[in-house]
């Protein structure tokens, strides 16, 4: 029987600091931890900060954190994935990175918000294209994919999920205002109507701006293959371990069978 021990690291913006990333995984690895996600705007500042930085600084920010992210990894045999915003050829781009103890694999963001008060896809140099496959690995038998906060929700990604049999979406995210409530219904629908394991990573802290306060309420979790809530953390700076079993995602998909009623009518 395939299981781990994943967990979140919740956490604000931490800069060039990595003092609590090196805390955290010290202990995440005493405690048999073998997949780590950070959220979004964790690593880097937040989009509308970023927005007044030089692309060289914000590039000098993520290569050191990329180094960090590596030597953790292979200093502890964890995978890491977190949110990193590239540079590549004097453009930014939004994307997750996998970092584990000997490869890193990038996922650049495929639907960014446009929203005229949080419009990364003004900012960031993603391609806009067809939808492709999001990020999928496994690890120690367990099915993993990645996609950021705002892509989940758009149906066509979870049609191109179902046919990979994942056991574990992993979602970096970055959510604010008063969505709590919306987001945790939304990630148990998505649960449970995909029969898999949801572990979503939100960041703490706060950002101002001339007209709002962009408070970051964390809320980080992890939702079951039947839609319910195995773990939840609040709004504070925290480490949440759940465990990822291949067996309970395979009793959900026998037990409603939705993917068997479906994916022979499939065109």
């Amino acid at each position: 029987m395939s299981a781990i021990n994943a967990a979140v690291l919740q956490l604000p913006s931490i800069g060039m600091s990595s003092t609590q990333l090196y805390r955290y995984v010290r202990h995440a690895h005493k405690s048999g931890v073998r997949l780590l996600l950070l959220g979004e705007y964790l690593l880097n500042p937040f989009f509308h900060e970023l927005r007044t930085l030089s692309l060289s600084m914000i590039k000098e920010q993520s290569e050191h954190q990329l180094r960090v992210l590596k030597e953790l990894s292979l200093s502890y045999d964890m995978t890491i994935v977190a949110a990193l915003v590239t540079v590549k050829k004097g453009k930014p781009f939004k994307t997750a990175v996998k970092v584990s103890p000997h490869s890193i694999s990038y996922y650049e963001q495929q639907i960014l918000i446009d929203y005229p008060h949080w419009n990364e896809q003004a900012f960031y140099a993603n391609e806009e294209a067809k939808l492709k496959e999001p990020m999928i690995f496994t690890i120690d038998g367990i099915r993993c994919a990645v996609l950021f906060g705002f892509e989940l929700h758009f149906d066509s990604f979870f049609a191109m999920l179902d046919a990979k049999n994942i056991d574990l979406l992993l979602v970096p995210s970055v959510s604010t205002f008063e969505s709590s409530q919306r987001w945790m219904e939304l990630i148990k629908m998505r649960s449970f109507t995909h029969h898999c394991y949801i572990l979503r990573a939100n960041r703490i802290g706060e950002y101002r701006d001339g007209e709002h306060a962009w408070r970051f309420y964390g809320d980080s979790l992890c939702v079951t293959p039947d839609g319910g809530v195995a773990a939840h953390l609040g709004n504070t700076e925290e480490l949440m371990i759940a465990r990822i079993d291949h067996h309970v995602v395979r009793e959900a998909r026998r037990g409603w069978g939705f993917a068997h009623r479906y994916r022979h009518r499939m065109p």
